[in-house]
């Protein structure tokens, strides 16, 4: 079994989390007051992501990248979002630079997508 099959239920896991954290995001930065611009970058960065994953899983057997560009589409989400709605609920963050950091790896998962045109799944 390839690696991209043994993630394929970890991206619909997590693009059904993020789609439902970026809805609720969506909400609190609407009604919930506060540092309203946080939660809506938060829930930008999940909406953005949760589509991708779904359609990494979707095509898991045709793009052989799919696996780690998943990865670092979720670790950067949870980084970035992560850090954003700590910060607005508690008034730090994760840790120094982990929104920088997830957005890098999000950046990086995005990369890893276009590499899978170099890096084909033989038909």
């Amino acid at each position: 079994m390839s690696l991209n099959a043994r993630l394929e239920p970890v991206l619909y896991l997590f693009a059904g989390l993020f789609g439902v954290a970026g809805v609720a995001l969506a909400a609190l930065a609407a009604h919930g007051g506060g540092e309203a611009n946080l939660a809506a970058s938060a829930s930008a960065m999940c909406l953005a992501h949760a589509p991708a994953l779904l359609a990494l899983a979707l095509g898991n057997n045709r793009l052989r990248t799919a696996w780690l560009a998943g990865l670092l589409m979720i670790v950067g989400t949870l980084l970035f979002a992560g850090d954003l709605v700590t910060l607005r609920f508690s008034g730090s963050g994760l840790f120094p630079y982990a929104a920088p950091t997830g957005g890098w790896a999000m950046m990086l998962g995005w990369l890893v997508v276009a590499a899978g045109a170099v890096f084909r799944v033989k038909a």
